[in-house]
């Protein structure tokens, strides 16, 4: 049996809907497709895998699919351009309801085509990693990268609904679902500390994929994802707050080249960043940074940055960040575990510590 949430937006509110063997479940898909019209947006590693699935689901709807090749390197305006060659190509109308069957970059990139397409048409979630079922496939963010910056090309754009199936996540290897893992922890990091503490005792679970722990921990982080995107969707205030680790992620993800350092991957060490910039500032504990770097290397997330990136390397990458506003950088840093702020006036001599990683934490 499956879990439903439902993310309160008026007029455009939509169920997530977390469980097993959703994908094959058409009372799930039909109350949102308003058309017969529906584009199947897929890549070369998913599609043989659920795409076959999905179809049967969808039996009646006139159904046409562009898979798109696997990886952050892709996800591009050249290649988004396949997406709307396919629906030029079968003439779909603005009833149309793509579906996309994949992961973050196969969501984010349905989502702003369905965006742009006919200045707007609906689409449907059906995310495939941890991550995007936590994350990417919840709140309407959609977009591309560019190489000079990481999602700065893109819209605002809600789905319809988002079915995440927890059978979907035995296909991943380790390294994907760790990745998932770390926007996990964020969450328990921002605003829950019983979820992080829960974490902390339940991570080797959710690393052998026991079903019941990530039913739980996927229902927990979609409620609180749910809870901020309602109150802040356009992200000018409170819904900054799920940017935790992602500026310094970023620029980690942009300055070693798309696709080398997962999204997660880059998220965990940002995190671990800002929680080392947070406690010089005195805001938290030094043992506060170690349960977060224990927490994130037990994930087998990496809990510091790349050597590779110098300090003026991450400061010109943050720097065009889309979180920077009117010249000035916001980081998301740390009151305790379990909240988390909005910083403008961070001491920039202690960012450069903490992106030196020079100076040792210390105090209890």
């Amino acid at each position: 049996m499956y879990r439903t949430l439902h993310l309160d937006l008026g007029e455009r509110s939509y169920p997530i809907h977390i469980g097993p063997q959703l994908l094959k479940q058409p009372e799930l898909y039909q109350p949102h497709i308003r058309g017969r019209q529906v584009m199947l947006v897929s890549n070369e590693t998913v599609a043989p895998l659920y795409l076959d699935t999905v179809k049967a689901a969808l039996t009646g709807y006139r159904i046409a699919q562009v898979i798109l090749p696997d990886g952050e390197g892709y996800k591009n305006l050249d290649i988004l351009n396949r997406i709307f060659d396919a629906l030029l190509e079968h003439r779909f109308n603005r009833n149309c309801c793509l579906v996309a069957v994949g992961g973050g970059v196969v969501g984010d990139m349905t989502g702003f085509a369905a965006a742009s397409y006919q200045r707007g048409v609906d689409f449907i979630q059906v995310p495939t990693t941890l991550l995007a079922q936590v994350d990417s496939s919840v709140g309407g963010k959609t977009g591309v990268n560019h190489r000079l910056g990481k999602n700065m090309i893109g819209a605002f754009h809600q789905p319809r609904c988002v079915l995440a199936d927890t059978d979907t996540l035995s296909t991943l290897d380790d390294r994907q679902l760790a990745a998932g893992l770390a926007e996990v922890i964020k969450y328990g990091l921002i605003t829950d500390a019983d979820f992080f503490t829960w974490l902390e005792d339940n991570i080797d679970r959710l690393c052998a994929r026991e079903t019941d722990a990530l039913i739980y921990a996927i229902e927990r982080s979609c409620r609180c994802k749910a809870e901020i995107v309602a109150a802040d969707e356009r992200e000018s205030g409170k819904r900054a707050l799920l940017n935790l680790g992602h500026t310094f992620g970023h620029a980690i993800e942009t300055g070693m080249g798309y696709g080398n350092w997962l999204h997660g991957e880059g998220v965990a060490a940002g995190m671990a960043m800002a929680a080392d910039l947070s406690a010089r500032h005195g805001w938290i504990s030094a043992s506060d940074v170690e349960r977060i770097r224990a927490l994130l290397s037990r994930a087998q997330l990496p809990a510091a940055p790349p050597p590779e990136i110098s300090r003026q390397q991450f400061l010109d990458l943050m720097a065009v960040d889309k979180k920077a506003v009117d010249g000035g950088l916001r980081l998301i840093l740390l009151e305790a575990i379990g909240a988390a702020r909005i910083s403008a006036d961070y001491d920039p001599r202690l960012l450069e510590d903490t992106l030196d990683n020079r100076l040792p934490l210390t105090g209890s």
